[in-house]
């Protein structure tokens, strides 16, 4: 099983570190395509989290796997890819000189604040709205909040994909094994 975790997981995590990659270096910055890539990638990694469970579910168990069983080795590669996901974050971060945080962060609060000025907002909304974004980038710097914040953006994907993996693979008559021959 821990085999098949490791393997399982490095393959999402390096599907999910190239994924980050080219969406950082291909999609345009701002709009919702950023995000449609970034989850797609996570879902295609994902993927690995049904192979791995059908492979263990197919291989090391004979073709029958109970739900909870099935459901930790979901739970272990899609963490696996986690632990990637965050250590890709941290060295794009690192490589760039911790700019694409600062970049992303003024271009999204001047954004904010002439929409809120658009709007109609007070200049004490908006005063209370920079505070608010200047003391989420003071958290931000800090290593242990951002890598949790960057882990629960695949973590819920990965549960998600991991239950879905569960409840499909524990039936033995769903794509069952290929009888060797």
């Amino acid at each position: 099983m821990t085999r098949i975790i490791s393997v399982y997981g490095i393959i999402a995590g390096v599907i999910v570190a190239i994924g980050m990659w080219l969406g950082i270096t291909f999609v345009p910055k701002g709009g919702s395509a950023g995000l449609v890539v970034g989850y797609l990638s996570m879902l295609v990694a994902l993927s690995m989290v049904f192979v791995g469970v059908k492979q263990y579910r197919d291989v090391e168990k004979g073709g029958v796997i109970r739900f909870w069983p099935a459901l930790g080795v979901g739970i272990g590669i899609a963490c696996v890819a986690g632990l990637f996901y965050v250590l890709a974050w941290e060295v794009y971060l690192y490589s760039s000189g911790y700019t694409f945080f600062e970049n992303y962060f003024a271009d999204y609060v001047r954004d904010t604040v002439k929409s809120m000025t658009a709007d109609g907002k007070s200049a004490a909304d908006i005063a209370k709205f920079k505070a608010e974004m200047a003391s989420f980038k003071e958290q931000y710097a800090n290593p242990l909040f951002r890598m949790t914040i960057t882990l629960s953006e695949i973590a819920p994907v990965g549960l998600l994909v991991a239950f879905i993996s569960a409840a499909l693979l524990r039936n033995s008559s769903f794509m069952p094994a290929k009888a060797a021959g």
